[in-house]
């Protein structure tokens, strides 16, 4: 293991911008520091996009670093206008407690809370009791509006409507580094890069109101080779809760990621040590599959726990040994298949996003149903097509999915 995490974090390809480099990596190889990651509950699971972000916490902890995870019980009211072209809705206290509260059950699983090693905190504790007028002489005379607007986190939305309430997120945020650096010595916050500029705010204010010096440092964005946001699936997000993404559809979410990705999110969501990679880099072909396997387990048994993790490994390896059928293969239940449309049932279970995207699927021979190509979009089921193991649906080479009627 290099001493250092910041090398660490730059070979794997994690570190995307910095405010100081050399500094920074001087800073982590000579003392324990303590750096923050902020969460806002914004939902009532973490997404694989977060993921991304417990892996580093976890690098930073292994070397000796302490992590504290930051939820927004206070910003969460606010809503962060960072790459987003329309403003959040608005959430009442008991769902951004209840939110705040699986957060934490997730991070706990990749982070370790013992005896102080990393510490969740929650800014509500010192945003919601703020004297407005107060806040504002103190801190809001430290921020200039020219210098604000030029944030690509704010031009991205002036075009569309900033909202005066969202204007504030970026004092908000600085606020909550210079609370953590007063009260837990806490020296560097952590991001994805899309928090470049709220990073920025939060170590000039440090600079302005107590004379210390504070870092920032992003992460690369989980992207495909295409530039595309990595993480999206036919149902919605990829999340970490069992129940809002079953472990099954998480695995195969990994197995089927294209082959241009596999090495690149090997490097960024486990801890496949970098040599084992490398050697991974020279595989082509079929061999990218064991990649892909490798790359799947890992990351489910760091969510999900290594039991779930063999499980889903084995009944996915009993689906492909079994020609397309396990008992603990994704299944759904219909009323009935009589006059339905095949993209109807399709959409209907969540299997494909839109009707276009499965008639893209069947002009590109890319779904099957019951070992038989379809050939037609327009094709009407019926009741027949279930069979004493269910009607089995084959979408690309990889995902297979069970329909049965209740």
């Amino acid at each position: 293991m290099a001493d250092n995490v910041f090398d660490v974090l730059k070979e794997r390809g994690l570190i995307a911008q910095t405010t100081h480099e050399d500094e920074i990596r001087e800073l982590l190889g000579k003392e324990n520091v303590t750096f923050y990651i902020g969460f806002d509950p914004t939902a009532d699971s973490l997404h694989v996009g977060h993921f991304l972000q417990m892996v580093v916490m976890k690098h930073m902890q292994d070397h000796g670093h302490r992590p504290i995870a930051l939820v927004g019980g206070g910003t969460g009211h606010i809503g962060d206008p960072s790459g987003r072209t329309d403003m959040r809705q608005m959430m009442t206290k008991e769902v951004i407690d209840h939110n705040c509260e699986k957060f934490k059950e997730q991070l706990s699983r990749i982070i370790d809370f013992s005896d102080g090693k990393a510490i969740m905190v929650n800014n509500a504790d010192w945003l919601l009791d703020l004297n407005y007028v107060e806040f504002l002489r103190d801190i809001g005379s430290c921020f200039s509006v020219n210098k604000m607007l030029t944030a690509e986190c704010f031009k991205q939305r002036l075009e569309k409507g900033l909202s005066f309430l969202e204007f504030n997120y970026m004092l908000m945020q600085s606020y909550d580094f210079l609370m953590l650096s007063r009260k837990y010595d806490c020296k560097i916050e952590l991001g994805g890069d899309d928090q470049w500029s709220n990073i920025l705010g939060g170590i000039e204010l440090c600079r302005r109101k107590d004379q210390k010096q504070t870092y920032g440092m992003t992460f690369t964005l989980l992207t495909t080779s295409e530039g595309k946001k990595m993480g999206k699936t036919a149902k919605g997000a990829l999340w970490l809760d069992a129940e809002k993404c079953k472990p099954y559809d998480f695995y195969q979410y990994w197995v089927n990621v294209q082959d241009a990705d596999v090495i690149k999110c090997l490097k960024l969501v486990t801890f496949v040590p970098m040599e084992e990679i490398y050697e991974m880099e020279k595989w082509e072909g079929a061999e990218l599959n064991k990649a892909k396997k490798r790359l799947a387990y890992e990351v489910t048994k760091l969510v999900h726990g290594e039991e779930i993790a063999n499980q889903v490994q084995a009944a996915a390896e009993a689906v492909f040994a079994g020609g397309g059928v396990s008992e603990d293969m994704p299944t759904s239940e219909v009323d009935t298949l009589e006059g339905k449309g095949v993209l109807d049932l399709l959409v209907e279970i969540k299997l494909i996003p839109s009707k276009a995207e499965g008639r893209r699927l069947v002009q590109q021979n890319g779904l099957s149903i019951n070992d038989e190509k379809v050939q037609d979009p327009n094709m009407i089921l019926d009741n027949s097509f279930v069979g004493e193991k269910g009607m089995i649906i084959r979408k690309g080479k990889k995902v297979f999915h069970r329909v049965l009627i209740k």
